[in-house]
């Protein structure tokens, strides 16, 4: 899907499950009443364990080599250090998570040299506990200014007057005041070496998402066996939600559209109730050590009209032609280009208009679950192995429904692989 729906959803994660979605004025007792009691969930849940047998966390070891790969393509690439903020980068690298605040925390990853942390004074033991053994932490007193810290490592490693990657999400007033305080540097988006290294996916990282995925496809297994009439798209959110938490997912989220808020991609803020011959669109995911799944199911409550089934069968078509053009050395332009055409063969569109496919056939997925690189019109970045992507075009028809099925996969040698099974039918939404 489009959008970060991580920052979409991240409304409904936490959970109040679709709250965030709630219509102005409507009451939250209503929400509430039409939700899933996690001290009491419905029998499908109740069954589920935890799917947390075997898994391995990243190991310092791996850390370590990302930061040497850090190092390769910043030396070809010219820039002489990264600066970082908290976030993914930050943890990708160094396995520091910390919050951010008006108080810059930062992490100076120079092409050679040691890497450095600027902390709060204040913060400084807490920094020490987090960061690295040995790491160098400098600190600014709540009347100095972070940014001339920052600078000191910079002028410390040769680089007062060299380049420096800013990674992207790096607030605007943290990037700024190092350029007041380091004027003589070129600074440039780090992006050649952030996205560089976290595209490629390891075989660590992938066994993550792996697991991530499992534990989703089973919670939709629980999830769908609780439909019934009368039940409120918030109810079904919350159900499945509670069923990734009860199988070990973390940070579990849910989007759910019922008949004709099925064909918004990002669901609608209207309240839904469930009757028969309704389209049930779910998607959903989790993250198992910090990586994400993405899933999406398309399915009826009842029995599927012909209408419904053409559609959703055009919709297969289109994620198989988009999963058969995901090769190693194909753009991923050439991916969207491949599904969007079956769509639009059978009169749909054109381009991005509606009915039809309103946004690009796929993201990056990883650490985040919207990440570069992505399936979307003319990208010419070249699909290499590791990469990992969503599949899910999707068909959005107004006043009637929307049909999306969306599976993760990953780039081999040999081409592309799904996390997920696919989903066989409008009716049997997984094998």
């Amino acid at each position: 899907m489009s959008l970060d729906r991580r920052q979409f959803t991240g409304l409904l994660a936490g959970m109040l499950a679709g709250s965030a979605l709630r219509p102005e004025g409507q009451a939250s007792a209503s929400t509430a009443a039409s939700a899933a009691d996690p001290c009491n969930p419905p029998p499908p849940l109740k069954a589920l364990k935890p799917m947390l047998d075997g898994v391995e966390p990243i190991t310092a070891a791996e850390r370590a080599r990302r930061v040497e790969r850090a190092r390769q393509l910043m030396t070809d690439t010219g820039i002489g250090a990264v600066v970082m903020e908290p976030g993914t980068n930050m943890t990708y690298y160094t396995g520091v998570r910390w919050g951010q605040s008006e108080r810059p925390f930062v992490a100076v990853l120079p092409a050679r040299g040691e890497m450095a942390f600027v902390s709060p004074g204040f913060e400084e033991a807490r920094a020490r506990e987090l960061t690295p053994a040995g790491a160098e932490v400098r600190v600014w007193q709540e009347d100095e200014s972070p940014y001339a810290v920052i600078a000191g490592i910079l002028r410390d490693r040769g680089l007062a007057a060299g380049t420096v990657g800013v990674e992207a999400e790096t607030r605007f007033f943290i990037s700024d005041g190092v350029r007041r305080e380091a004027p003589a540097a070129t600074y440039l988006n780090a992006d050649p070496v952030t996205v560089g290294c976290r595209s490629i996916k390891s075989p660590a990282e992938l066994a993550l998402m792996q697991r991530a995925s499992d534990i989703t496809v089973a919670a939709f297994g629980a999830a769908f066996a609780t439909l019934r009439d009368g039940m409120t798209q918030y109810e079904l959110s919350e159900n499945m939600t509670g069923a990734m938490r009860r199988l070990g997912g973390s940070e579990p989220w849910a989007l759910v559209g019922f008949g004709e808020a099925s064909a918004f991609p990002h669901g609608s803020r209207k309240p839904q109730q469930l009757h028969e011959g309704d389209i049930v669109l779910l998607d959903a995911g989790c993250s198992v050590q910090g990586y994400q799944s993405d899933i999406t199911r398309t399915t009826v409550f009842g029995k599927p009209t012909a209408r419904q089934t053409d559609i959703w069968n055009l919709e297969r078509r289109a994620q198989d032609a988009g999963f058969a053009a995901a090769q190693p050395g194909a753009t991923c332009g050439s991916v969207d280009a491949a599904a969007r055409k079956v769509i639009t063969d059978a009169g749909f569109g054109p381009g991005y208009a509606v009915p039809g496919l309103p946004h690009r056939t796929g993201h990056g997925i990883g650490m985040d679950g919207h990440e570069a690189p992505n399936f979307v019109k003319g990208s010419t970045v070249v699909i290499q192995p590791g990469m990992c992507f969503s599949d899910e075009p999707n068909i959005s028809i107004y006043g009637e429904f929307g049909i999306r099925l969306e599976d993760c996969l990953y780039i081999t040698e040999s081409g592309p692989k799904f996390f997920s099974p696919q989903s066989p039918s409008i009716d049997r939404p997984f094998p």
